[in-house]
């Protein structure tokens, strides 16, 4: 690991001007992330601003009968708050779905949006890599790919985004709250904040350099039944092959969100619209733009038998 400098912010506007006036400054809450890549000098910070004593730790009722989750509410508290448990299944259930529980009791909320992709070849120093140097070439693309993206991908990279929550986020339609450099605020919704690849993959979110996320705002609860559904090659520790987020009305319409596919949780109005359709209607629009890859074909039929099943236990 290489050496840095330390600051603790009293503010989130500070933390913001610190991170935002200081080239190659990044935040630091839990952490859980971006130490690991600062052990392997794929993040090689040269300033740290510790944000993790900022009153943003609460999780508060707002006017229009939804909730306003702080950036550094650990997933374990988020995941076992009441009104997330009773209204907001999908969210708990995969937040629970994801890590362990000594991760979950560090990570927040804010720094599992921004987790970065787990491809092996982003953490193979050896191999290029557009997202972590742009510009040296995708190893994946032509290499193993059986983890990566099918969908939303580009022919500068193939990676996919591995969190959970997000994809809960997703389907709940949740907007991000910032705060930037200026003290300027933004809601950004969380369709548009992680960023699809194209000729730029190293910028994974719509945030601008200071930008510091503040909260997490669900609307009023969409009612309806919660699944999340999560397949991978071990029941622990490991990140999703495909994994399925829904929320299902009574008669049969509601929202689906797909990770472990593309480089932000995929969704799509077509496949939401599909959905009393059955399974197979909701791929065929969700994928419609796929480009998959020998080793990861097997991924848009996994993701249609995931919804199934999940399908399967609406009507039973």
């Amino acid at each position: 690991m290489r050496s840095f400098t330390y600051e603790r912010a009293a503010t989130p506007q500070q933390a913001a001007r610190a991170v935002g006036g200081k080239p190659g400054a990044k935040f630091i809450a839990g952490g859980t992330n971006l130490l690991d890549l600062m052990k392997l000098e794929i993040e090689t910070p040269t300033h740290l601003v510790d944000v993790q004593d900022l009153p943003l730790g609460s999780i508060e009722e707002t006017g229009e009968g939804g909730l306003r989750i702080g950036a550094f509410v650990s997933n374990t508290a988020l995941s076992a708050h009441p009104r997330i448990r009773r209204d907001y299944a999908v969210l708990t259930r995969a937040i629970q779905a994801g890590a362990s529980g000594q991760l979950r009791n560090k990570a927040t909320t804010g720094g599992n949006l921004l987790q970065r992709t787990r491809c092996p070849y982003f953490y193979d120093t050896n191999m290029p890599c557009n997202k972590r140097s742009p510009g040296s070439g995708c190893a994946a693309i032509g290499g193993f790919s059986r983890q990566l993206g099918v969908v939303g991908v580009s022919d500068k990279c193939i990676a996919t985004y591995p969190g959970d929550m997000a994809n809960a986020l997703a389907v709940l339609d949740a907007v991000v709250e910032t705060v930037q450099p200026d003290g300027a605020t933004r809601s950004i919704p969380i369709g548009a904040f992680h960023r699809l690849w194209g000729d730029t993959p190293e910028r994974e979110t719509a945030l601008e350099k200071g930008e510091l996320i503040t909260g997490v705002v669900l609307p009023a609860p969409p009612g309806g039944r919660h699944f999340y559904s999560k397949v991978r090659d071990r029941a622990s520790y490991a990140f999703a092959l495909v994994s399925v987020a829904a929320v299902i009305q009574p008669d049969g319409s509601g929202r689906v969100a797909f990770g472990g596919v593309a480089p932000r949780p995929w969704r799509s109005k077509q496949a939401d619209d599909a959905l009393p359709l059955g399974a197979k209607a909701v791929i065929q629009q969700a994928f419609a733009d796929a480009s998959p890859r020998d080793d990861n074909r097997f991924k848009i039929a996994l993701a249609e038998r995931t919804l199934a099943g999940i399908l399967a236990e609406v009507g039973s």
